[in-house]
């Protein structure tokens, strides 16, 4: 056995190590590149042009084929804590108006930026409101009473 082919059994076991602790579909086609190469290697003993040339082509069609498949597997949503806040409550640490770009809640003792759902509503200090989205890092609330004041 040749030093390629053990080169090409090594990125082999490397690349399908990668592929287990990554994201799903991320090396397997450099995995499957490198498995046909190194049997190419092993039992036609060819030289490392044509074995360059194997991987490549494998390795690209191993792409193409599962491109979608990735696409899809990758798209899926993934679940979040953050998604348990919604509906809980928070108290506005400071006023919640959109025209003047300022809100600011506290849940759970974090302090959240926030905006009105209703972005006519003013939601004064100190309200009680509910969290309805979670957009980034800022909480998307209703009010939970009627303690605020419209806009305009």
């Amino acid at each position: 056995m040749d030093i390629m082919t053990i080169v090409w059994a090594a990125a082999f076991v490397i690349f399908v190590v990668l592929e287990l602790i990554t994201a799903p579909l991320v090396s397997i086609w450099l995995a499957l590149g490198s498995l046909v190469t190194f049997l190419c290697a092993y039992f036609f003993g060819i030289p490392f042009g044509a074995q360059l040339a194997i991987f490549i082509v494998i390795s690209a069609i191993s792409l193409v084929c599962t491109l979608p498949l990735r696409k899809k597997v990758n798209s899926e949503k993934i679940s979040t804590n953050s998604e348990l806040d919604i509906g809980k409550n928070a108290r506005v640490i400071e006023e919640i108006n959109a025209e003047l770009g300022t809100g600011r809640v506290s849940m759970n003792g974090v302090d959240w930026s926030a905006v009105s759902a209703d972005a006519r509503l003013v939601i004064p200090e100190g309200s009680i409101v509910v969290v309805k989205e979670i957009d980034g890092a800022k909480l998307i609330v209703t009010p939970k009473t009627e303690k605020v004041s419209s806009i305009g």
